[in-house]
Formats: structure tokens, C-alpha cells, sequence
């Protein structure tokens, strides 16, 4: 049984299906996806979560287990540029993946910088041949896992944060900012985050950002269909109040209706943390104790408001991030002093710059996502949201969305707090465990349960992080640690996982 329907789980469902099981998926929303899941308003389509999406080819290989292709159910369309960065003055960065053009613009920004600029993106994939190509898709159940590849790490710099690898290569501000926000993408301070994840450079460029016609959600159906296809099934609302334990096993779920569904096998889409502490109240854990997810070092949540508007901006483009004023002290008042800063960076989504069939004729879909603290800040999400929504209109309606005080037709917020209470995410941290070094690989909670047999994790929360190549090669790994269906003693042909 699957707890939770985002990417990870949704794709552990598929490759367990493939290999012998039938899996039922549990949800305790009302549709599929978890941060992936959809809202519908006023005729407007949004993508409430992920919405670059990066290595296609790790959806492809799910539709082939299932004997199908990815092409025949979703329209996948390449974005360019990945990224339109704007400084706080005014002056803008198309980041893309066609070379002489990217060359171009880091000589336009920063010509001292070229040459340092070309050793970067050569150490970026560098980092991608062993971080991703090598270790993504292998499990880290042992610390001597970790020793092998330490030689690895330390030779190329993963001591290093992403910004000091940047600022080891490139010396203008601007640039290094252009290097690095992307790790904030998958919940790192670019100031702390390890230097492996300046991988995301590299993977970008070989494989290109891409969006799915129709949203992100197509992916979730295609999915879904994909399981159902196999004999699995999904059941929405039905949140999991416990993990059932037998003789140092995991052996079900109890579902908060009182209902106890038996399996061979639990993988848990849900943050790690969340799991293990409310989900196992009577397990005593030797590794993640309660204490020690307390310790924990957790990536920063998001304040995210999805609005549609009534006329369209046809200058602004798929991606588009909006820089502030400060950088490095945005960044410390967020994950260092949690704070909420007068000032803000944005990301913003303008799906209709691709697909316009997401909003109504003439008028155009946005979300915009602003990194904040997460909720050990102790920021009361309720009395602060619409001032701080207020705040990021006007710094949209400063920059790239003139007017957009008056042109608003449907608004929506998603907070830390919504992250918490809707997402179950620890102390509403949108991606779990930052992802600093010692957060990384055998640090982070394994997938394979250091506290329960057949008990196994993907997601964000474990290795090898959030994102969506991260999510998907979570539950790739599933293929190395879960037994065969068949090969389970316990296992009968009314068998089921939870994942």
C-alpha cells in the first residue's frame, strides 16, 4: 500500500507493480499527487507543486515497464529559456540549454567571467557523472556505501556549498547568483547546500526543461492509469493513522477510519520524519529518535499564491525568477534566523506562456512561490498570509506584472502551515531534511528503514532528495532493496504493498 500519491510514491507503485505486486496507493487527499495535485479555478488549471521538469527519460522508463510509451499519453514540450532571472535592477539572464547562446549572455553579464564560467559547467558534470549517473539510483543502507564514494565527494569538492563551487570559479555577484538559485529549487541554501548538487546545471542542460500540455497533473493521471493498468489501485481520502508492526516488521496500516489493511511490503511517500514519529508512536527507534529529528537541519517551506488575471503578459516568460535586493541575507533570515524578511525572491510560473489552454481565452495562469521559513519560525500563517501575499503582489506589480492589482480574477494561498496540516510535511518544510552534506546519502534516512523490516521510504525525504529526478530515482533504487513479489514466504495472490 502506497502511503501518499506524490511522484515518489506513484512511481514505487509502478515498479513494484511490474515486478509481482498489486499495490494499492492510500491518499489522504481528495485526488492524486500530493504536491503534484491540481486546482481548478474559475476556469484557470494550476499545477499546485513541480512544475520544471528535468530527465524525461525517468518517466519514459516507467511507461516501458508498463509496455507503453510516455509520447501516447503526455505531451511533453521543451521550455526556452529554462529561466528568465531578473536583478533587482532591472537588467535580466535567459538561461537555456543551447551553449553559444548561454555563452552569449554570461558575456553580455560578465565578460571576465566567461572562461570561469566554462570550468564550472565542466565541474558541474562532472559531478553529474558520479552524483546522478552513479549514485542516484543506488541505495546507501551502509556507512561503508558512503566510505566507497568519499574519495569521489572529496575530489570533486562536495565539501564546497554551491555557492562557494560558483564563487571558486566566477567573481561577479550577479553570475554566481545565476549558478545557484536552482538549488533552492529542491529546498537548499545555496550557502550551505553541498556542492553535489551543482549537478542541476549539467542535468538541465543534457536533458533540457520540459512541460507537460495540460499541466503537470497529466503526469499524475498518466500514473495512475499506468497502476490501474497493472491491477493496483488508488483510494483517495483515506489518510493513514498508523504503520501496523509484527515481530519487527511492518506488516500494514491502520487508516483513520479504524480500518487495518494488511501487506508484504510498506513504502512510505510521506517526509521521513512525519513517519517516523507519527506514524510508529510505539516502535522504539534506535537511529531516527525523537531527539534526533528535533536536531535536524530542515529545508526552508514555501509561501506559494496561485491567481489568473484577465488580460495576458505576453513578455513574461514560462520561468521566470524575480531576484531581490539581497541575496545571501534573504537566504540567512530564512534558514539561519527564521525570519520573514520585508523583501523577497519569487519564482514565477506562467504556464500559459506554453500552453495557453490552461487559463480562459485572453487570460493568462500564474503561481508564484516565495522561499520562507519554515514553521519553527514560529510565524502564525494565519494572522500573516494576505499581508505577505500584499507584499509579493507589489513586488510583481514593481517588476514584471504591471497593473496586476486590477487584473486578479481568482486567488488561492498554500502555506507553511497548509504544508503541515494538508501535506503532512515535519515542521512544514517543504522538502524535508536540507540537503547539506551531512543530510546526504547515508546521512539521510535510508530507504530501506534503519528501524523496520520492510519498511522503505521514497520522496523528497530520502535519498537522493527532492526534485523530480530525485523523487523518481528514489523509487528506482525500490528495484535493489525490495524482494521479488514472489519471492516473499508470506506472499499469496491477494498480497498487497503499501507504498
Amino acid at each position: 500500500m502506497v502511503i501518499g500519491s506524490g511522484f515518489g510514491g506513484l512511481a514505487a507503485a509502478v515498479r513494484l507493480g511490474a515486478r509481482g505486486y498489486r499495490v494499492t496507493v492510500l491518499e489522504q487527499l481528495d485526488a492524486p499527487g500530493g504536491r503534484a495535485r491540481v486546482h481548478h479555478l474559475g476556469g484557470h488549471v494550476f499545477d499546485a507543486g513541480p512544475t520544471v521538469i528535468t530527465a524525461p527519460f525517468l518517466f519514459e522508463q516507467l511507461w516501458a515497464l508498463c509496455g507503453k510509451r510516455l509520447a501516447d499519453d503526455v505531451d511533453l514540450r521543451p521550455v526556452s529559456p529554462f529561466y528568465r532571472i531578473r536583478f533587482d535592477d532591472g537588467h535580466s539572464f535567459d538561461y537555456s540549454g543551447n551553449a553559444d547562446a548561454m555563452r552569449a549572455e554570461v558575456q553580455r553579464l560578465a565578460p571576465a567571467d566567461l572562461a570561469g564560467y566554462e570550468r564550472f559547467l565542466a565541474a558541474s558534470e562532472a559531478i553529474y557523472r558520479v552524483g546522478f549517473e552513479q549514485l542516484a539510483h543506488v541505495p546507501f543502507d551502509r556507512w561503508t556505501d558512503m566510505a566507497r564514494v568519499l574519495p569521489d565527494l572529496l575530489r570533486l569538492q562536495g565539501w564546497r556549498s554551491v555557492y562557494g563551487l560558483a564563487a571558486h570559479h566566477v567573481r561577479d555577484e550577479r553570475l554566481r547568483m545565476v549558478l545557484t538559485f536552482q538549488s533552492l529549487l529542491v529546498g537548499g541554501n545555496p550557502f550551505a547546500t553541498t556542492a553535489v548538487y551543482c549537478l542541476i546545471a549539467f542535468l538541465e542542460r543534457r536533458w533540457g526543461v520540459h512541460f507537460a500540455m495540460g499541466g503537470t497533473g497529466r503526469l499524475v493521471q498518466g500514473l495512475v492509469r499506468l497502476i490501474e493498468g497493472q491491477g493496483g489501485r488508488l483510494r483517495c481520502r483515506q489518510p493513514v493513522q498508523q504503520i501496523l508492526v509484527r515481530d519487527g516488521a511492518a506488516c500494514g496500516v491502520r487508516l483513520a477510519s479504524g480500518e487495518e489493511l494488511a501487506a508484504d511490503v510498506v513504502v512510505s511517500n510521506a517526509d521521513p520524519a512525519w513517519t517516523y514519529a507519527r506514524l510508529l508512536p510505539d516502535v522504539t527507534r534506535k537511529r531516527w529518535t525523537d531527539a534526533r529529528l528535533a536536531r535536524a537541519n530542515y529545508s526552508m517551506s514555501l509561501f506559494v499564491w496561485y491567481f489568473g488575471t484577465r488580460r495576458r503578459y505576453p513578455d513574461v516568460a514560462h520561468h521566470t525568477i524575480v531576484l531581490g535586493p539581497r541575496y545571501r541575507g534573504l537566504l540567512d533570515d530564512i534558514f539561519r534566523h527564521h525570519r520573514l524578511s520585508d523583501d523577497c525572491s519569487l519564482y514565477l510560473h506562467r504556464p500559459t506562456a506554453t500552453d495557453p489552454s490552461m487559463a480562459p481565452d485572453g487570460c493568462d495562469t500564474f503561481y508564484v512561490l516565495a522561499p520562507v521559513p519554515h514553521l519553527a519560525s514560529g510565524i502564525d500563517w494565519r494572522q500573516q498570509a494576505e499581508a505577505y501575499r500584499q507584499r509579493v503582489e507589489r513586488r510583481l506589480a514593481d517588476t514584471v506584472l504591471p497593473g496586476l492589482a486590477d487584473q486578479i480574477t481568482v486567488s488561492q494561498l498554500l502555506t507553511p502551515q497548509d504544508f503541515h496540516d494538508s501535506l503532512s510535511s515535519w515542521q512544514g518544510a517543504a522538502f524535508g531534511m536540507a540537503p547539506e552534506l551531512t543530510q546526504s546519502a547515508w546521512f539521510r534516512p535510508h530507504n530501506r528503514s534503519e528501524e523496520l523490516a520492510r519498511l522503505y521510504f521514497v520522496g523528497a525525504g530520502t535519498h537522493p532528495g527532492a526534485g523530480l529526478p530525485g523523487v523518481l530515482s528514489s523509487a528506482r533504487i525500490l528495484d535493489e532493496l525490495v524482494p521479488h513479489g514472489r519471492s516473499l514466504q508470506s506472499h499469496h495472490a491477494d498480497s498487497t504493498v503499501l507504498a
